[in-house]
């Protein structure tokens, strides 16, 4: 449960990147989903209303259809009835017989029902003559029977049901147009199928229902376009923000490490020209009363040493601060120079190897590499017990490479890679290859250490502007 809480927290803790981000995009897919609830919902009522207009306009246009054939059917007959008792078998014969031949299209018919509700007519379907329907219903629980009776009853006029259809025999829905004879107590009406009326709006909302899922694509499609874009943006401005301060930070480590730079060299020539000055010139004082006072000078002799020692630990300090071979003969000199005072200081085997350089690396160079070695005799004096030291300085087609070697204990990581550079020295040294656009590889081990720093060759001087400096400097 802890595993999954620490699961659940990670992902839920965002860096500022991805808040910036989610807070420029939420608001957008917000609005897009609300603009498109509107827009769907706007188009549904819209086609709707479209659609049962042309609905109404069609079942009107089939409405009007049955009434003229219905005004057709009583022009043919009319003579007959006009003329025709109440109880004129004859002339009720005659007519049923006229309408039953009355066919017109595929499934269209003239039907009669007496107000008892038999069946007189029906020549499509000719199981229902003779027979009475009173109560009849569709499947659906419409009457038809007694409501045709009713509407004719009343004068005439539309009914809508559920009714087999003769060409397929399929329950389809169905106009009716119905008049009454009252003389004869006849319900007399005829009838169109509307199923094509009801595909095409069927199609009518199957297409507009197409419509908008093909917009909600689009919407959805510009919708990730505008998230791309933001998203592509956001990576841009988060790229040149970030290689921005990284210049920035970069100039401002270059001014830190060169205000280190000149403060220690201040520093170095303020202990060498003063304070070790003046710690000379008190040892040849004391050295010139040890003399005066012969034999009794013991205690003396007891300080003048330790002055001497102090002049020396003072002298070591301004070199360390800033070397002053360094400038005045290169890189070799000072690094040969530094192996030995660290093997003579701690009693280390050293080795240093190196090729002549003839002073090629620019300054940058040269104090970067020769912190970089301090730093690492620095660390391997305290924590690597080691017995031997290798230190080699060589160029190459890409620059200059400075290897350290020891046969110490190596080095302690606490991160999985051990490749990773950990601790404040080692960041130091980091920082300073970086700024030259140079590597810091640390290889460790428990038979050792290996740190290998390489310097580009854009600090390498060329003969002629090696000579200039030489001439300058001279």
């Amino acid at each position: 449960m802890t595993g999954f809480l620490a699961r659940l927290r990670d992902m839920v803790s965002m860096s500022y990147g991805q808040k910036v981000f989610l807070l420029a995009t939420l608001p957008l897919v917000v609005a897009v989903f609300l603009i498109f609830l509107v827009v769907t919902s706007q188009s549904r009522q819209l086609a709707e209303r479209e659609i049962q207009a042309l609905e109404t306009q069609l079942i009107e246009t089939k409405r009007a259809e049955l009434k003229n054939y219905l005004s057709i059917a009583r022009t043919a007959f009319v003579n007959t009835y006009g003329r025709a008792a109440p109880d004129d078998e004859d002339a009720k014969l005659s007519v049923t017989r006229e309408l039953a031949a009355m066919l017109y299209g595929q499934d269209g018919y003239f039907f009669v029902f007496d107000y008892d509700g038999n069946n007189l007519v029906a020549p499509r379907q000719t199981y229902l003559i003779g027979k009475n329907w009173s109560g009849l219903e569709d499947l659906n629980g419409t009457p038809i029977t007694d409501e045709l009776i009713r509407i004719a009853r009343t004068g005439g006029g539309y009914h809508s049901f559920d009714w087999p259809k003769p060409s397929t025999g399929a329950n389809e829905r169905m106009i009716v147009y119905v008049n009454g004879l009252q003389d004869w107590r006849w319900a007399i009406g005829t009838g169109v199928f509307i199923d094509d009326v009801l595909e095409n709006v069927a199609a009518a909302r199957a297409d507009v229902e197409t419509r908008i899922t093909r917009t909600s694509y689009y919407i959805v499609a510009i919708t990730v376009a505008a998230l791309m874009g933001v998203f592509t943006t956001g990576m841009f401005l988060n790229i040149r923000e970030r290689r921005l301060a990284d210049a920035k930070l970069k100039d401002l480590t270059q001014r830190i490490i060169d205000t280190q730079e000149e403060e220690r060299g201040r520093v170095a020539r303020e202990l060498h020209d003063g304070i070790s000055q003046m710690l000379v010139g008190v040892r040849y004082a004391l050295e010139l009363a040890r003399r005066k006072m012969g034999e009794n000078g013991v205690i003396l002799n007891k300080g003048i040493d330790g002055l001497g020692q102090a002049i020396q630990e003072v002298r070591r300090i301004s070199r360390d601060l800033r070397p002053g071979v360094l400038d005045d003969l290169g890189l070799g000199p000072a690094l040969q120079a530094l192996t030995d005072d660290f093997s003579k200081r701690t009693g280390t085997e050293t080795e240093f190897e190196t090729v002549v350089f003839r002073n090629r690396l620019d300054e940058e160079a040269r104090i970067a590499l020769y912190r970089i070695a301090q730093e690492a005799l620095t660390n391997i004096e305290r924590h690597a017990e080691a017995t031997r030291v290798h230190m080699s300085l060589k160029g190459h087609r890409k620059g200059a490479l400075l290897r350290i070697t020891d046969n110490g204990k190596g080095m302690t990581w606490p991160q999985p890679n051990r490749r990773a550079i950990s601790g404040l020295g080692m960041r130091n040294m980091q920082e300073r290859i970086e700024q030259l656009g140079g590597t810091l590889r640390v290889l460790s081990s428990n038979s050792g250490t290996v740190i290998e720093a390489e310097v580009p060759l854009t600090h390498m001087l060329s003969p002629q502007k090696k000579t200039q400096d030489t001439k300058e400097s001279a």
